[in-house]
């Protein structure tokens, strides 16, 4: 492939984790930053046809009227993050991308999410069909405008609300005739109707959110039929990532958990939607099922995360683990994590957009388990323990060197 092009379609673009991924982006192809947090660029991944960051063009869909060069400014002047230096040298690039962006869609994703939303293009009266229609028509204007060779369509929007699967999500075949019938406003939330449009299409998607996306059983015939390529669900990168590296230790050492609290306070936007006990919902069930799955019975958990407007982007949590040692001993561990939400997520995001193209490349489809160690609650494995998952990924770059 001679100069290859590749396209990033970001579902919420502009929002903190999206427009972050971009200035990475648009940072790492100017040499304006290094590789530091890019999992992708660790010696194991050395010598495998990674996409380079100056291969990359950026679009997407957005329900506000937020500008990714806005979005950056906001991060900048809120969360104390990025220099002016950084900023000046990728305007150009960003307000050029912004051109690539259009409205996105808030069908069936929660009333937080649409006050959210002062595009009007959003609120269009289209059925599920027609919205991944027009979804289609974007991707696909994007594609060919640009002459790319591969899209990753990737969900960084805010968490919806958990949706119920009926009888009609079961299957390709019943999902499409729902969908043509047209009668239900509310078969798919927005974020699998962006799924859909890219999975229809033959394109990776990639959900860094707790919300449904392709995690429904019709739309995972449908990638295989398609070749698309999937995975998520719900990024891992801070007080869950703790989680999963520390739980094994417990259950190697064979001591008992008793309990397991965490506490979580931000205040970016998505604390702002996360405040909503509806949205909220979906984001506690995956940090809180991961403890039990590692370490193989149900110690007393608790999950909470609130919002606190001043904190910004910097989620910060607290751990208290309480724990049963030899001789009946009981005893504590806490742990204190502060990181800024976006700067740890969107490097995970780049990273996930490379190894979608690598895997497609190779002719694989459906869900990407290979990529576990990236989510919280990972499509086509049960396994959360992160060093199992990371040591699935090295078995899996291994074997592609190998051939």
């Amino acid at each position: 492939m001679s100069n290859p092009k590749f396209g990033v379609w970001l579902v919420g673009g502009c929002g903190g984790v999206g427009s972050t991924a971009a200035l990475g982006l648009a940072a790492l192809a100017r040499n304006l930053t290094d590789s530091t947090s890019l999992v992708t660029e660790l010696p194991l991944f050395q010598g495998l046809p990674l996409p380079k960051a100056a291969e990359f063009v950026v679009g997407g869909h957005e329900i506000r009227k937020a500008t990714l060069w806005d979005a950056v400014n906001e991060m900048h002047e809120r969360a104390n993050v990025f220099t002016h230096s950084l900023l000046s040298g990728c305007k150009d690039q960003l307000v050029e991308w912004q051109k690539n962006f259009r409205p996105g869609t808030v069908i069936a994703s929660g009333s937080t999410i649409a006050k959210l939303a002062d595009r009007p293009e959003v609120f269009a009266a289209e059925s599920p069909r027609a919205a991944a229609e027009r979804i289609k028509s974007d991707l696909a204007e994007f594609k060919k405008r640009h002459n790319l060779d591969r899209v990753v369509v990737a969900h960084v929007a805010s968490t919806e609300p958990p949706f119920n699967l009926g009888a009609e999500h079961q299957s390709w075949a019943a999902l499409e005739k729902a969908l043509q019938d047209g009668e239900r406003k509310d078969l798919l939330p927005a974020s699998s109707l962006y799924a859909l449009a890219a999975l229809e299409m033959g394109l990776a998607y990639v959900n860094f959110t707790p919300s449904t996306g392709a995690s429904i059983p019709g739309l995972l015939e449908l990638a295989e039929k398609t070749g698309s390529v999937v995975s998520g669900k719900d990024g891992k990168t801070g007080e869950t990532l703790m989680k999963t590296v520390l739980a094994p230790m417990f259950a190697h050492r064979n001591w008992r958990i008793l309990s397991w609290v965490g506490h979580n306070i931000f205040g970016n936007r998505d604390g702002v939607v996360l405040d909503d006990p509806a949205n909220k919902a979906a984001k506690v069930r995956d940090k809180d099922a991961v403890i039990p799955n590692i370490v193989g019975y149900k110690p007393s958990t608790l999950v909470s995360i609130e919002y606190i407007p001043s904190m910004d982007d910097w989620k910060t949590a607290w751990n208290h683990i309480h724990f049963q040692g030899f001789l009946g001993t009981k005893m504590i561990l806490q742990f204190i994590w502060q990181g800024c939400d976006s700067i740890l997520a969107a490097p995970l995001v780049i990273d996930l957009i490379r190894l979608s193209i690598l895997a497609q490349s190779r002719g694989e489809k459906g869900v990407l388990s290979q990529l576990a160690c990236f989510y919280k609650a990972p499509m086509g494995t049960p396994v959360n323990d992160f060093f199992e998952q990371f040591d699935t990924l090295k078995a899996y770059v291994e074997g592609c060197r190998g051939k």
